[in-house]
């Protein structure tokens, strides 16, 4: 895949569909490499005439890694935000949107669909907020605002997720223990196949903990989304499965109440990841918005 320069990093990314098309820019989550998109939901995309653009946020697969900027301890980080005190994050969410920002500009890309999973679901409600002409919508999926005054996931899913190290660190106990924190938060009853030759394939492409440590500070660091995305003006879809114990519906409850004719499409069954049976319904439901988008533009430029 190809590797450009944007915002002082060097940013693996993949463009596919018709470049006349409109674009979808696709931001991965926390921990997880652009590979991670599912193939089915790209060529979903690609086969409805989208331009369909994603990268490798920082610290992540094979952009850019920050090596020497150590990132602090989570209960740590998190307890003195609590009290008032910040900084202590190599960067935070509002950095990786200027990586955003500065690959669309590198793209030459004037507009673009945004679509983000997790942290990328903050990320692009921020890029909305603070960089609206370059945004034609956003479609949020099992993200939030980072609201402290919502629940979070139980110790049952932190303690292990960010708290613990694997047992070995031979590459079959390391893809091992990724299969075990994905299964913690993955769809029940699902078919599980594709994502566990990703995890392998995404070690093999790219093992580095440190940047996980780093992207997780930066969510940290950022705090409270609700007092940006109060100013978001393009039109905004909220995807959020029932059943997310990660990043409980909850928050994307929260994305939709404080975004202005924000629609949110709870999806039963469903929780941190992006399950094979209802790709689907994601794909249709994320295609008909920036359809219905981009008619409504058309609309607005012509009258």
């Amino acid at each position: 895949m190809p590797q450009i320069k944007a915002n002082n990093l060097t940013i693996e990314y993949e463009d596919v569909g018709p470049k006349d098309g409109p674009v979808l820019l696709l931001i991965m989550g926390l921990a997880a490499q652009m590979t991670f998109w599912p193939d089915t939901l790209i060529k979903s995309f690609t086969d409805a005439g989208f331009r369909v653009v994603r990268f490798d946020n920082r610290d992540i697969g094979l952009t850019s890694k920050l090596h020497g900027k150590r990132a602090p301890n989570p209960l740590a980080q998190a307890a003195a935000r609590f009290v008032g005190f910040g900084g202590f994050a190599p960067y935070t969410l509002h950095d990786m949107v200027s990586d955003t920002v500065g690959l669309m500009d590198a793209l030459k890309i004037k507009r673009a669909h945004l679509v983000g999973v997790s942290m990328g679901g903050m990320i692009a409600q921020l890029m909305a907020a603070t960089h609206p002409k370059r945004v034609a919508s956003l479609t949020s999926i099992m993200s939030g605002t980072l609201n402290p005054r919502l629940p979070g996931p139980s110790p049952r899913i932190t303690v292990p997720l960010f708290l613990s190290g694997p047992k070995g660190k031979s590459r079959d106990a390391l893809i091992k223990r990724a299969i075990e924190m994905w299964s913690l938060i993955r769809t029940e009853g699902d078919d599980h196949s594709e994502l566990e030759a990703k995890l392998a394939a995404g070690f093999d492409r790219s093992y580095y903990p440190a940047g996980v440590r780093r992207q997780l500070a930066a969510i940290i660091a950022t705090g409270d989304l609700r007092p940006h995305i109060r100013k978001i003006e393009a039109p905004t879809l909220v995807i959020h499965g029932s059943k997310d114990p990660l990043a409980p519906l909850e928050g994307g409850k929260d994305s939709a109440r404080n975004i202005k004719n924000a629609r949110l499409e709870i999806i039963e069954g469903m929780a941190h990841d992006l399950p094979k049976k209802f790709l689907p319904r994601i794909a249709t439901l994320i295609v008909d918005h920036a359809k219905q988008a981009q008619k409504a533009a058309a609309k607005s430029l012509a009258a």
